[in-house]
């Protein structure tokens, strides 16, 4: 009421007011919003004088260095002293395991130019397109017509194989745990062991294809120049089959050389090595991961297996791709410098090497044929590569029934199961055998 009568008072007596959170205020004057008078210092600046003053330096005080008092001798933590600093212990003798190593400068692999690294971790921003440029090659979308003839003729298919996938998939996605829905790290190598299975029952009608052998955990490593870009493809990467003969060459001699008049797609500002370890400690070494007089020598096909059950731990469908790509090309472009030497040539027997690539449901498939080794500038003869991508072998594992209001309204099974998909997969298996 006091503050009600205040301001009837100060209306009276033409004060105006302005009520603040209960307070009565008196108005502030209003701010000038025109222009700035002109004066001297608006107009011209201030005076010489005045901007040497401001120029002018001050005097700086000296320094006194203090001593820094620490906690050292009490042998605890204090609080408002500095943690004290002691000299590096020196154990008296070379433990591995707690030894900072020597710098990279010091190392006997040490080099002043940088390489850039493809190893398994590694994402590409590009996807296909960067993979491509990295390894000159040309891409032709869809199945090579060697592989697409031994889809199409029944005498190369597998008697029901129709019911024999289902059950390997049941298996890997029912059967063979005790948890109500599988984690993909689990379902996911099983499937493919079952895969590869029935692709074995093949080898009563083709004998030859008990000449393979997986191999687990090995170490490829190839390196190339691109346009004066050191480049290497090193370390491990995805189950490799191997076969006692290699593929014969997919694409023909004229198809080869048509390649010449292809232009390689950029995507320039971004760089190609952008997603590449760039280091300096490496070794310039081309090794297919095996010794020498390993019987089963040629690589086959190259099999990646994208199980992380936590989807930001998984490739996207492009990026893994571009990893099948890069491996591909690595694989055979060590076993071309085993059989052909080091020097830069368009080769006079192509190395052909395949790879498939899962997450336990969405298949890739991929045919690769190495033509050149001449890899340093972007026009001549290139290489090719197939892809059949996004390829589902069914659309979803019903793990649990769904049920609404006490009815089943879909019951637990495989729903959307497309045999073709397992066609693709089987062809791949017998290429170079039939």
């Amino acid at each position: 009421m006091a503050l009600r009568r205040a301001g009837a008072v100060a209306r009276s007596h033409g004060i105006p007011t302005t009520p603040t959170r209960g307070i009565l205020t008196r108005a502030a004057p209003p701010r000038p919003r025109g222009p700035l008078p002109r004066t001297p210092w608006t107009t011209r600046g201030p005076p010489p004088e005045e901007l040497a003053r401001v120029v002018e330096r001050r005097p700086v005080r000296e320094q006194v260095e203090l001593d820094t008092i620490t906690y050292a001798g009490r042998q605890h933590y204090v609080p408002g002293l500095a943690r004290p600093r002691f000299p590096p212990w020196d154990r008296g003798w070379h433990d591995p395991w707690h030894s900072p190593g020597p710098r990279y400068e010091e190392m006997p692999l040490y080099k002043e130019r940088g390489c850039y690294i493809c190893h398994q971790g590694v994402r590409m921003l590009e996807g296909v397109r960067q993979a491509q440029w990295l390894t000159k090659t040309k891409l032709v979308e869809g199945l090579p017509p060697p592989v697409l003839s031994i889809i199409a003729n029944p005498a190369h298919q597998l008697e029901e194989h129709e019911e024999g996938v289902k059950r390997a998939i049941s298996h890997a996605r029912f059967w063979d745990t005790t948890e109500v829905a599988p984690r993909r790290e689990h379902y996911c190598p099983v499937l493919f062991e079952d895969l590869i299975h029935l692709c074995r029952l093949m080898s009563v009608k083709y004998p030859f294809l008990t000449r393979r052998m997986l191999a687990r955990n090995y170490k490829i490593s190839a390196t190339w120049e691109r346009e004066s870009i050191l480049l290497q493809v090193r370390g491990l990467n995805g189950i490799l089959m191997n076969s006692v003969s290699p593929i014969p060459p997919v694409a023909s001699k004229e198809e080869i050389l048509a390649t010449e008049g292809h232009v390689l797609e950029t995507f320039y500002p971004i760089s190609p090595t952008i997603d590449l370890q760039e280091v300096n400690v490496y070794q310039e070494l081309n090794d297919t991961g095996f010794r020498d007089g390993y019987p089963y020598s040629h690589p086959h096909t190259l099999f990646f297996l994208e199980s992380a059950n936590i989807r930001p731990k998984r490739f996207r469908p492009e990026q893994l791709r571009a990893k099948m790509l890069m491996f591909a090309f690595g694989n055979a472009l060590a076993k071309a410098k085993v059989l052909y030497g080091n020097d830069p040539k368009v080769l006079e027997q192509p190395v052909v090497v395949q790879s498939i690539g899962t997450d336990g449901q969405l298949f890739q498939f991929m045919v690769f044929q190495l033509n050149t080794t001449d890899l340093v500038s972007s026009d001549g003869i290139k290489n090719l590569v197939w892809i059949d991508a996004d390829q589902n072998l069914y659309e979803k594992a019903q793990c649990i029934p769904e049920v609404k209001k006490r009815v089943v309204t879909k019951p637990a099974g495989i729903y959307g199961f497309q045999p073709d998909t397992f066609k693709k997969f089987l062809a791949l298996y017998l290429h170079g055998t039939v």
